[in-house]
């Protein structure tokens, strides 16, 4: 076991069977510090053959995990929280100069995962089954939930860490081994980091294996892999799509769990306090450069108060702190690419094009893109359709609820939403018939906590993380019946 005094480094290899080795792909993954360049790790990439080895080593060593006990289980994960307690400043260095965080977001990540850290280590005592009654006589029907056996991993570059250990972490403490798959552009703080943590508290060798590699080479052989009859993706809708086609149409039926786009709106009631929606709009839009699924993405404003909001909600923005993401009170750092800078200035221009007026913006550095407002948006205009992922805000002028319930709704996505009003009982009835798996009254869109059920609705995914339903996720029911005594059978 590593020592806590040993800072984690040389992150350049595949994580299988407990042991670090060399991927035998014939490319390698060069792993970029999104605000200097400099490069960071570059490691060999994986190759079938690898993700093969990551499989087997799961699939033998789950069998002997899901039979401890559930004190044990959870042990692995209070002891992750402290090394992650003992380790804060290095993890959250990890995620600045790996995904491009803000020290503001990355210590935000750090919580987060600690929180499910803590909270999951509960999911054993709470994975329970039924007994039910029966129509014939002396039988009885035994419910139990067990381990899935190997559950796979795919992971975005936005939230890593978070978005890789609410499934690994429940998954694990629920008798699972896990093979993760993380993106490329952030490969440690997505799965080697956590590998690390992971093998620092205990956890036995093969129970989470890190596999790195490209996509177009591994991807589909890794959703498909016979090993495991569950897979856990969260990305894109295009992706996602295809990833959860594999699932059923693969050589094995498996189950899926997918958290997709987003297109989160912000509708602002006329009776709103406007001080609170638009620190909510700035921090739920600008939070992680707009680098979050659930970011807002399109400000659905009361004609009333449009303009006193308009104001206001330019005079923040413009108060934001953009550049360096290491510096305490940087607000607007890197995006992660210059692919993901490029589609922004794609997207403006054609939202520009549609009609859109910039009222306030700046010129990009690098790959940090300041803050970008826009008016006179219609719900058909693409920076309105599109989910930006990156610091654009789109302002919808409406007449009355129903226009803002129209407009919420005038997508395919279905993620998060958010409603302001003084008048709770207004802004139920609003929230009640947003076509989203969330929606949060007088707070931002972006909210996501161990104990609630986080997913979308229509194109936004399916499936939930987070308390009893990732719980239900990640297990499968077994019915067993047992016959007490004779039974009379018609023949």
């Amino acid at each position: 076991m590593q020592s806590p005094q040993n800072a984690y480094d040389n992150f350049d290899y595949q994580y299988i069977a407990g042991k670090a080795s060399k991927g035998t792909a014939d490319h390698s993954i060069i792993d970029d510090d999104p605000f200097t360049g400099k490069t960071l790790t570059t490691i060999r990439g994986a190759s079938k053959a690898d993700v093969d080895r990551a499989f087997s080593a799961a699939h033998a060593a789950q069998p002997a995990w899901a039979n401890i006990t559930p004190a044990e289980r959870s042990a692995v994960l209070l002891r992750a929280a402290r090394i992650m307690e003992q380790r804060q400043e290095e993890i959250i260095g990890w995620l600045i100069r790996e995904s491009g965080s803000t020290r503001i977001k990355a210590t935000l990540e750090w919580h987060a995962v600690h929180s499910m850290m803590t909270q999951f280590s509960a999911y054993p005592y709470q994975a329970k089954g039924e007994i039910l009654p029966s129509d014939v006589p002396g039988k009885e029907h035994r419910i139990y939930r067990r381990p899935l056996g190997v559950v796979s991993v795919i992971s975005p570059w936005n939230w890593p860490l978070h978005l890789t250990n609410r499934t690994l972490a429940a998954a694990l403490v629920l008798g699972n081994a896990v093979v993760v798959k993380p993106a490329a552009e952030t490969p440690v703080t997505g799965g080697l980091l956590l590998a690390r943590i992971f093998e620092e508290a205990g956890l036995p060798p093969g129970l989470l294996n890190v596999v790195v590699g490209d996509a177009a080479e591994i991807g589909d052989y890794f959703v498909t892999h016979p090993l495991s009859p569950f897979i856990s993706f969260t990305g894109s809708t295009r992706v996602g799509r295809h990833v959860g086609s594999l699932a059923i149409t693969g050589p094995t039926l498996k189950r899926a769990a997918l958290e997709l786009g987003g297109n989160a709106p912000l509708i602002i009631l006329d009776d709103a306090n406007l001080e609170n929606a638009v620190n909510a709009a700035v921090v739920g839009k600008f939070l992680h450069q707009g680098q979050i699924c659930v970011a807002t993405n399109r400000i659905i404003v009361h004609e009333a108060v449009q303009a006193r909001f308009m104001e206001a909600y330019i005079a923040r923005v413009s108060q934001l702190k953009i550049g360096d993401p290491n510096l305490p009170d940087t607000v607007i750092g890197p995006l992660i690419s210059v692919r993901q800078a490029d589609s922004l200035e794609a997207l403006i221009a054609r939202g520009l094009q549609h009609g859109a007026q910039q009222v306030y913006g700046g010129k990009r550095d690098g790959l940090v893109v300041p803050p970008h407002i826009f008016s006179h948006v219609t719900a058909a205009n693409p920076l309105a359709q599109e989910e930006s992922f990156g610091p654009l805000a789109p302002l919808i002028t409406v007449k009355n609820d129903e226009e803002a319930i129209q407009v919420a709704n005038s997508s395919e996505f279905g993620l998060s939403s958010a409603v302001f009003s003084d008048d709770l009982a207004r802004a139920s009835l609003v929230a009640s018939r947003v076509e989203a798996g969330m929606t949060h009254i007088n707070d931002i869109t972006a909210n996501d906590y161990p104990n609630t059920p986080f997913g979308g609705e229509k194109n936004s995914g399916l499936g939930r993380f987070g308390g009893q339903w990732i719980i239900e996720e990640l297990t499968r029911t077994h019915w067993i019946s047992v016959q007490l005594g004779k039974r009379d059978y018609p023949f």
